[in-house]
């Protein structure tokens, strides 16, 4: 279905050019990518005018496509642009150098779409990363809400998350702001290891992981939490241009660090040549996918959606899978998209996966249930990984995402039941979870988590660790009585288990509103938050919960905190070790 629909819209977008002709803007030939029609590569001395309206002509396709069958990915070689770089749906803008200085944006790299009132907070799905930009007007604007990463950026001036009205969310991480970065009403926002001139604003949960220059830590005064080191972590990798060679660099693992990998220059990793990966392209087969995998193959997933029968499985140690444009993943026989075995060092980076029509029990599983390998010199991570049921297609699934493998890292995830779009009814895109955390030492920056119908996160496993969550309750329980968890009132949105003896959670976001989507019960009320059982190894540290719509929250974390009613705003400084 996705198939037909992408090939027919890609052989259709074309561009006026100054001649008045029509020029296919996908044309591979024409921008010299080895990676098909929908990468669109760039190099410094092309005509800056034609580079132009070609952004501006996919901008005008794209900008408010928030559903589109088509995919890009935007890249751009080493050297110099004066261009304005507008990022949309289903776009991603990478440069190819090794560090962000080796791209440079004379003008912006910008996201500015809205629908009204200046809101954007359904600006979804895009991303960019690896430019230094030198702004012709400051700020830089990158008004986004989930899964819409800014990564590697070094911004010669101010950075600003929204446009003055409401944003939802999203990530800077690994980058540099010479001026300030700030919002101004945005509801929350994720900074991780970034190196900042000031900060300002922000409304509900703002967290700061790692980062130089944050601002002081005010919880529960304003919702700000600092956290000082990231205490693990591997960046996402990222694609090289040098010399006409191509390669994946694929970062380190890190310890205990703040501020940016990249600032001198000497970044620890491995750069893999293009020759080890499979170039995949949306019209071939699970098979042929698995193919190349199980013959000792990485994967580069072009642009675009790709029906699977059976899913992507990863069997070796260090494969890597790379999406370029939000590459998306569709099962189609009831089946998951990617499974891995309990191998170490297995990454996986920049792929949606849309739930089917059938039910899949789990869409993306890492490790298998009875997973015990010791990962932690060479842990699996997972980047910009998104998993979507409804919007697009109706669809639906048990768990989007279950971790069972041991010292996974997670390093921003977006997964979401539709709460509007195709499907987007409590009886169609039916989903209990988003997250099944099985394995021990799993840590996460970056858990965007929303709309289930049970638990939103269970955790199963042993000293996880959460840096920023942010989650909004389902819509849309059809009453009060067809949605309990035995007495209690509804699902915890953050469920850690009664096993667990010690997990740690910070910067947290739960919001209810209930009865904005049909059917509609004023009196459906959440009981807690989230629930945990009460040992001294339980850390969950800085709640936000808030009320729009009908009904409201009771608690924050188990029967402890503030009654959230309809517009209130509520902090809770949470419990901490001993103070169970």
């Amino acid at each position: 279905m996705y198939r037909s629909v992408i090939g027919a819209v890609l052989c259709a977008l074309s561009v006026a050019t100054a001649s008045g002709q029509s020029e296919n803007m996908t044309d591979s030939s024409r921008f010299g990518s080895p990676f098909g029609d929908a990468v669109l590569l760039f190099r410094p001395d092309m005509d800056m005018d034609a580079i132009q309206r070609t952004l501006d002509a996919l901008h005008a396709r794209q900008a408010n496509d928030e559903f589109s069958a088509r995919r890009y990915a935007l890249l751009f070689a080493p050297g110099e642009y004066d261009l304005d770089v507008t990022v949309d749906y289903y776009v991603q803008a990478a440069g190819l150098g090794q560090v962000p200085g080796d791209v440079v944006i004379k003008g912006t790299v910008q996201s500015i779409a809205t629908t009204r009132e200046n809101r954007v907070t359904i600006m979804f799905w895009r991303s960019a990363e690896n430019f230094r930009v030198v702004p012709s007007k400051n700020p830089v604007f990158w008004a986004v809400s989930q899964a819409a990463p800014y990564r590697r950026m070094h911004i010669a001036g101010d950075l600003q998350f929204d446009l003055g009205g409401w944003a939802s969310g999203g990530l800077l991480a690994n980058s540099i702001v010479d001026g300030t970065a700030g919002l101004t009403t945005g509801q929350q926002w994720l900074t991780r290891n970034a190196e900042l001139g000031g900060w300002t604003g922000g409304n509900w949960n703002r967290t700061f992981v790692g980062a130089i220059g944050a601002p002081s830590e005010t919880f529960p005064a304003q919702p700000t939490t600092v956290v000082d080191r990231t205490p693990v972590i591997r960046d996402k990798p990222f694609l090289v241009l040098r010399d006409s060679e191509w390669s994946v660099f694929r970062p380190s693992l890190q310890h205990n660090t703040r501020g940016v990998s990249w600032k001198t220059g000497g970044e620890d990793g491995q750069h893999i040549p293009l020759s080890q990966f499979h170039i995949a392209h949306p019209s071939e087969s699970a098979q042929t996918l698995n193919a190349a995998l199980y013959g000792g193959k990485h994967l580069l997933l072009t642009p675009g959606i790709y029906s699977l029968d059976a899913p992507l499985r990863v069997r070796h140690a260090n494969t890597l899978i790379f999406g370029l444009g939000l590459a998306t993943l569709v099962p189609t026989n009831g089946n998951a998209a990617v499974t891995t075995d309990d191998v170490s060092g297995v990454v996986i980076a920049g792929i949606m996966v849309d739930a089917g029509p059938e039910l899949s029990p789990v869409l993306v599983r890492i490790g298998e249930r009875d997973s015990r390998t010791d990962h932690s010199r060479n842990p699996i991570s997972l980047h910009d990984v998104y998993c979507r049921v409804g919007g697009a297609i109706v669809g639906r699934a048990g768990t989007c995402l279950e971790i069972n493998s041991d010292d996974v890292i997670l390093d921003h995830t977006w997964l979401w039941r539709a709460d509007h779009g195709a499907g987007a009814r409590w009886t169609d895109n039916e989903a209990d979870h988003g997250l099944v955390v099985n394995g021990d030492d799993v840590t996460i920056y970056g858990l965007f988590n929303e709309h289930f119908q049970k638990h939103q996160t269970v955790w199963n496993g042993e000293r996880g660790r959460v840096f920023f969550y942010q989650s909004e309750i389902p819509y849309d329980p059809p009453s009060q009585s067809e949605w309990m968890n035995g007495p209690e009132k509804g699902f915890a949105s953050y469920r850690v288990a009664e096993t667990v003896d010690n997990h740690y959670a910070v910067g947290l976001g739960i919001y209810s509103f209930f009865g904005v989507r049909e059917p509609r019960d004023p009196g459906v009320r959440l009981g807690t938050a989230i629930e945990t059982p009460a040992k001294k190894g339980i850390c969950i540290e800085n709640i936000t919960t808030f009320a729009g719509g009908y009904g409201g929250i009771d608690h924050s974390l188990n029967h402890l905190g503030p009654k959230t009613n309809v517009g209130e705003t509520q902090f809770f400084k949470g419990v901490c070790k001993n103070e169970f």
